[in-house]
């Protein structure tokens, strides 16, 4: 399942995005997409869900932030080793000296 806020900046409501790419009204069920609503115990309830019997939003609407309330963000890429190891200066024999 693809979850999104959708609709005007501040006024957003929850949603999922179908296998037709259509965003599908999800505030009858839940109120928002907060930390609270997309802990595992909830998603698998949200996932239960008959999407299709969900209505489907009309024309063209502003996506959101997916997640409200989220402080911050920490992750890390999944080639972080690959480029951690080329970005490594090359040793030298001897210690480096530096003037300041």
């Amino acid at each position: 399942m693809k979850f999104c806020r959708f609709g005007p900046k501040g006024q957003e409501k929850p949603g999922v995005v179908d296998a037709d790419g259509k965003i599908r009204d999800l505030s009858g069920v839940v109120s928002d997409l907060t930390p609270d609503t997309v802990r595992l115990s909830q998603l698998k309830k949200l996932t239960a869900l008959d999407i299709a019997s969900l209505p489907i939003v009309e024309g063209q609407p502003r996506y959101g932030v997916p997640v409200n309330g989220i402080g911050k963000i920490i992750a890390v890429g999944l080639n972080y080793a690959d480029h951690a190891c080329r970005s490594r200066p090359s040793r030298s024999s001897s210690p480096r000296r530096s003037r300041r």
